[in-house]
């Protein structure tokens, strides 16, 4: 209400003020003092956003610690309902996920000797052990990025050349296949002993096929080995496979202006099993990208450090194997 251009509170929820009339009320009430004669209606916090035009103009002012004293709320409340805040009627429902809260932070932790490199590991970790089989993991993904927590884990596991492009190429069917080896994997066995693993990876380029084999050792002796079992498993011979510049492959590395030497006995190899080797020039992996790209798949084994013999760790490795190749290539 208006009296000689002064703005009245009373009962302390309302202001009212009406043009060429004055109401007098004989109670507390806090002045706010204008310049300014005109129509306004305040009756909650909510309304109070229709004082700031006044007190830009200079026009107005209020004394916001009585407004405060007055709606029985925090003075930081006040200057925020009058710069326009308005409380979200939607009610905020917890995530279906909250339930997992407590198993991902002591997996995220630093005392866990588990590693998780990749949301979609930690993922596929609570679906494999913890009944998460009705979560996508798109939908488990917006979970850990929407906690700072979990989402910080992440980026600092994250590769420094994670966004670097690599321009795709495809090659026909039986011409081309891509070994290499995921080497010196620190694992943590269940009797707290620590061994360093090798995982050897043949790769078919045109349909992604892999298979993975687990190895404490990756001398030559041994590759021929696995080699031989897995072209036995594959049930047939690729034209020519990829690999980069491994000592039990080449003598000498191949470089922009060298060929590079093979291996005698690798070269040997080859021949009796009618293949030809392709090296890859040094410092360019991006060559055999196919094989490069899917080896973050087996980061996964990390995410069981502590928890597994070594013959159940042979198990998960074959596990993950068979479910890879399960899937559709995108």
């Amino acid at each position: 209400m208006i009296i000689n251009g002064t703005i009245k509170m009373y009962n302390k929820s309302k202001i009212k003020m009406y043009n060429g009339y004055t109401v007098a009320m004989e109670v507390n009430s806090m002045i706010l003092k204008s310049n300014i004669v005109t129509n306004l209606e305040i009756n909650s916090l909510e309304d109070l956003y229709k004082l700031k035009p006044f007190i830009e103009n200079s026009s107005l002012n209020i004394n916001k610690s009585q407004i405060a004293r007055e709606f029985g709320v925090d003075r930081r409340t006040v200057d925020k309902y009058i710069n326009g805040f308005h409380k979200s009627k939607k009610r905020k429902k917890g995530s279906y996920l909250d339930k997992y809260y407590d198993v991902i932070q002591e997996l995220l932790s630093e005392q866990s000797p588990q590693v998780f490199y990749y949301k979609r590991i930690l993922w596929q970790y609570m679906v494999d052990n913890h009944g998460l089989n009705d979560c996508k993991y798109s939908n488990f993904c917006h979970y850990i990025n929407s906690h700072e927590e979990f989402a910080v884990y992440f980026k600092q596991k994250r590769p420094s050349n994670a966004n670097k492009p690599v321009i795709r190429f495809e090659t026909p069917a039986g011409k081309q296949a891509q070994l290499d080896w995921k080497e010196n994997i620190p694992f943590v066995l269940k009797p707290r002993e620590t061994i360093t693993v090798h995982i050897f990876v043949l790769l078919l380029s045109y349909s992604r096929f892999r298979v993975y084999c687990l190895s404490l050792s990756k001398t030559q002796d041994v590759m021929f080995s696995l080699l031989n079992y897995t072209l036995e498993t594959l049930g047939g011979v690729p034209y020519e496979i990829v690999t980069d510049n491994m000592k039990t492959v080449m003598n000498q590395s191949r470089t922009d202006t060298y060929e590079g030497k093979i291996n005698i006995c690798f070269e040997q190899f080859a021949k009796d099993y009618g293949f030809e080797t392709k090296s890859c020039i040094a410092g360019r992996p991006q060559t055999k990208a196919k094989v490069e790209a899917p080896m973050k798949i087996l980061d996964e084994i990390r995410a069981y450090n502590g928890c597994l013999e070594y013959t159940e760790l042979c198990e998960l490795v074959e596990r993950i194997n068979n479910r890879v190749n399960s899937q559709v290539n995108q």
